[in-house]
């Protein structure tokens, strides 16, 4: 018999929205920082839909993120208001498991900055030391190659003991290559180990989600998939510090492929 997890849906789009002001390449990490309880409110209303996860809204909390934006002495604060909104958000509700949200080191879907796995273990170390005593388990997500997999692992192995769900992201057009080009069936040996609780794929068209999934149910582990609702990743996205909307949104009720 199968068990089915319930996850939350899109923390940083969504607070964009709900808060209204215009975007910005700390997406709703800006939100955050001016308005924490509307990540409080957002967490409780997932809850109310039945979700049965929070996940921080950690995702660009990160000293490669930050400092460029001249927010980096407000690290580990950002960290606690994130965990604390997320924790309360639970407790109200009564029940539910908090997932800590690890994004990629500079930007997303920018395989061309991963860096050495060395690099990733400075930078993730505040955030999984500030979040480790909070959370159920770590979520890094939008993994979008296999230096950035080797380097989130080289992290969680190195700074907690808290299991993790793994999240991939896949080329716009083949559901079976990572972001960077490479195979997402090369990801199998390295999420073969027991920290690794689930495989995911996540910010990747929802045309594209079937045949990843395919391909990471083969890790024998649960798995499961967040799409994304864009049409591509443009151009613009990938330039420097983008803000969150410079991809193009799939159109109201478009289903998935």
């Amino acid at each position: 018999m199968s068990t089915v997890t319930l996850l939350d849906g899109s923390i940083g789009q969504e607070l964009v929205h709900r808060h209204g002001a215009k975007p910005t390449p700390l997406w709703s990490t800006t939100v955050m920082a001016e308005s924490p309880d509307l990540v409080g409110a957002l967490h409780a209303d997932y809850f109310t839909a039945g979700a049965t996860v929070a996940t921080t809204n950690t995702y660009a909390v990160l000293p490669d993120r930050l400092e460029p934006a001249g927010q980096g002495a407000h690290l580990e604060a950002f960290l606690r208001t994130a965990l604390a909104q997320a924790t309360g958000a639970r407790d109200a509700h009564g029940s539910g498991r908090i997932a800590g949200a690890l994004g990629p080191r500079h930007a997303s879907y920018r395989t061309d900055l991963d860096g050495p796995p060395e690099a990733a273990v400075i930078a993730y170390e505040m955030p999984l030391r500030i979040l480790s005593p909070g959370v159920d388990f770590f979520f890094p997500e939008t993994i979008a190659s296999l230096a950035q997999t080797d380097g989130l692992l080289a992290a969680l192995d190195t700074h907690t003991v808290r299991p993790a769900w793994l999240s991939f992201t896949v080329d716009d057009t083949d559901g079976t290559r990572l972001r960077s080009g490479e195979p997402l069936a090369d990801v199998l040996p390295r999420v073969a180990r027991a920290q690794v609780e689930a495989v995911l794929v996540n910010c990747s068209r929802p045309e594209v989600i079937a045949p990843a999934l395919d391909i990471v149910a083969r890790a024998g582990k649960p798995y499961g998939a967040r799409a994304t609702g864009i049409t591509e990743i443009a151009s613009a996205f990938l330039e420097d510090r983008p803000p969150v909307n410079s991809s193009p949104a799939a159109p109201p009720g478009t289903p998935p492929g």
